[in-house]
């Protein structure tokens, strides 16, 4: 086997989290659900179509649930699956990482 090729299953996954917002609103789901208005406020430089955009995406990955409640008026929420709650330690290891080397502008 070629030392340097790459898996396509880690390859498929880097361009998944790589795609810009996609591991800021996964980090901002690990807490528990979220309306769509409370991750647009918590990403302010985000457009709400991109927004709608990848949360769209996440759920067809698999990583994001996207819940209608039948209320007056209706509720939305986003939370992460199973699959989406594996990324935790993902991102808590680049929190470390991005602690001891990068500087803050």
């Amino acid at each position: 086997m070629n030392e340097t090729a790459l898996c396509p299953r880690f390859e498929k996954a880097v361009g998944i989290l790589s795609k810009r917002w996609v591991s800021l609103i996964v980090f901002q789901l690990l807490p528990g659900p979220r309306r769509f208005c409370g991750l647009e406020a918590s990403l302010p430089n985000i457009s709400g179509r991109l927004l709608s955009e990848r949360l769209k995406e996440l759920e067809q990955e698999g990583i994001v649930r996207r819940e209608v409640f039948p209320e007056t008026p209706v509720r939305i929420e986003y939370s992460l699956t199973d699959k989406g709650r594996a990324l935790a330690p993902v991102l808590s290891e680049i929190g470390t990482w991005s602690t001891n080397w990068i500087e803050p502008e």
